[in-house]
C-alpha cells in the first residue's frame, strides 16, 4: 500500500509539474483568451479600449521622423443643448471638433486622456480604403475589377473565388459571415478567438466556403471582406500593411504618436478593426479626407479617390444607409457628409462641404439600441450647424 501511495504521489507531482509547465508555456495565449472574454465587461471596457496593445499581439505603425503637424486652437464652441446628457448616455470617452483645421472643441471622459491610444474598431476600414487609393494610383493594383485571387491566390476555391476587388470594397462579396457580436459562436467572435490565440487570419479566411449571393448582387456588412482587401494589398506590394500605412498615410499626416495595429500570431495586421490612435490623430486623418486627400499643403491621397470612395455606390437596399469603399454615407446625406464607424461608438464624422470633422470615441455597451446611432448622427449635425 505504501508503495502504491508513493507511486501515486509521484504521478500526482509529475502531473502538477506538467500542468504548471503547460500553464507557463501557454500563459500568453490564456491571458489573451481571457481578455477576449472580458473585453466588453462593464467594469473593464473603458480601460481595455485604451490598453489593447497590452492585451493582444501588435505591431507599431510608425509616425516617422517628421514634425508634428499643427492643430491650432480656434474659437471655442459650446456644445448644443442636451450634449452633456448624450455624451453620458453614449459612454463617450473623447470628443473633438475641427473646423477648417482648427480645434473648436476637445474633451475627454471616463478617466481617459489625450495620449490614450483608443481602439478604432471598424473605423480602421476607412484607413485601409485611403491606403488602397494610394496603391491604385501608384499602379501596384491594376484595376478594381481585377479578381481578388489575382493578388491573393490562396483564396482560389474559397467563397471569394470570383469576387472582384470592387465587390469586396463595397462589401458585396456575397460571402456568408455572421457579424453578431453578441453570439458567442458567430463568425466574428470565432475570428476574435483566432486572433487572441495567435492563429492565422489568412487561414481563417481561406476556410470560408459559402455564399448567400453572387458577388456584386447585394450589399451586406461583412467585416472579413476588409481582411481580404489587406490580403490583396500584401499580395500586390509584397509588403506589410503596417509598413505601407505608416509610409503612405500616417507619417505624411504628421501624427503626434505612432499608431498600433493589433495582429494575429503571424504578424498580419488586423486591418478590419485593429488600429489604435489618439483622438487628435484620428482628427488629422478626418481633416485630410475633408480636404479632398490633402493635409496642410500635401496631397496624401488622390482627390479622385476621395470623391469616388466616399460616394454611396454600393448596392445597398432602399432605406439603408449608403456605403462607398469602406465609408458610410447617411441615407439622407447632406452635401459632402460621410463617416467612418466602429462598434461601441467610434466615429470620424466628416462634412466636406463645411470642412468639419468630429471624432468621437466611446465605450458604449448600448450602441445597438434602437435610435443610438441615429442620435449620434443627429448630434454631429447639430454641432456642425452650431459652427456656422
Amino acid at each position: 500500500m505504501r508503495k502504491f501511495l508513493k507511486w501515486a504521489g509521484r504521478i500526482a507531482l509529475t502531473l502538477l509539474v506538467a500542468a504548471i509547465a503547460v500553464g507557463l508555456w501557454k500563459r500568453e495565449e490564456i491571458t489573451r483568451l481571457l481578455a477576449v472574454n472580458t473585453l466588453f465587461d462593464a467594469d473593464r471596457i473603458v480601460e481595455n479600449f485604451s490598453s489593447m496593445k497590452d492585451l493582444f499581439h501588435n505591431t507599431p505603425v510608425s509616425r516617422g521622423v517628421g514634425e508634428v503637424s499643427p492643430l491650432p486652437g480656434g474659437i471655442p464652441v459650446e456644445l448644443p443643448e442636451g450634449a452633456d446628457s448624450w455624451l453620458s448616455t453614449r459612454s463617450a470617452t473623447s470628443l473633438m471638433v475641427l473646423k477648417d483645421g482648427e480645434i473648436r472643441f476637445e474633451d475627454y471622459y471616463l478617466g481617459t486622456g489625450a495620449h490614450d491610444l483608443r481602439i478604432s474598431w471598424s473605423v480602421a476600414k476607412s484607413y485601409l480604403s485611403a491606403l488602397f487609393g494610394v496603391l491604385l494610383d501608384e499602379g501596384a493594383i491594376a484595376s478594381l475589377d481585377d479578381p481578388v485571387t489575382r493578388y491573393a491566390p490562396t483564396l482560389k476555391g474559397t467563397a471569394y473565388d470570383g469576387a472582384s476587388i470592387r465587390n469586396v470594397l463595397h462589401m458585396s462579396s456575397g460571402v456568408v459571415f455572421n457579424e453578431d457580436y453578441f453570439d458567442y459562436n458567430s463568425d466574428i467572435n470565432r475570428m476574435g478567438r483566432v486572433l487572441a490565440l495567435g492563429g492565422s487570419m489568412d487561414g481563417f479566411t481561406q476556410k470560408l466556403s459559402a455564399r448567400f449571393a453572387e458577388p456584386g448582387e447585394t450589399w451586406q456588412y461583412t467585416s472579413i471582406d476588409t481582411h481580404v482587401l489587406g490580403m490583396v494589398i500584401r499580395g500586390a506590394s509584397g509588403r506589410s500593411v503596417a509598413e505601407l500605412l505608416s509610409e503612405k498615410i500616417i507619417a505624411p499626416l504628421g501624427q503626434e504618436q505612432s499608431a498600433v495595429y493589433l495582429t494575429d500570431g503571424y504578424e498580419v495586421a488586423f486591418v478590419l478593426g485593429g488600429l489604435n490612435l489618439t483622438t487628435r490623430d484620428y482628427a488629422r486623418f478626418g481633416g485630410m479626407i475633408a480636404q479632398g486627400g490633402q493635409w496642410q499643403g500635401q496631397q496624401i491621397v488622390p482627390e479622385a479617390w476621395i470623391i469616388e470612395s466616399t460616394r454611396a455606390s454600393a448596392p445597398t437596399r432602399p432605406g439603408q444607409e449608403g456605403y462607398g469603399y469602406q465609408w458610410w454615407v447617411p441615407g439622407d446625406a447632406r452635401a459632402g457628409e460621410v463617416f467612418a464607424r466602429g462598434v461601441y461608438g467610434q466615429y470620424i464624422y466628416i462634412d466636406q462641404s463645411r470642412n468639419v470633422v468630429i471624432v468621437m470615441t466611446s465605450a458604449d455597451r448600448k450602441f445597438r439600441e434602437a435610435g443610438a446611432h441615429d442620435s449620434n448622427i443627429a448630434m454631429f449635425r447639430r454641432i456642425t450647424d452650431s459652427l456656422d
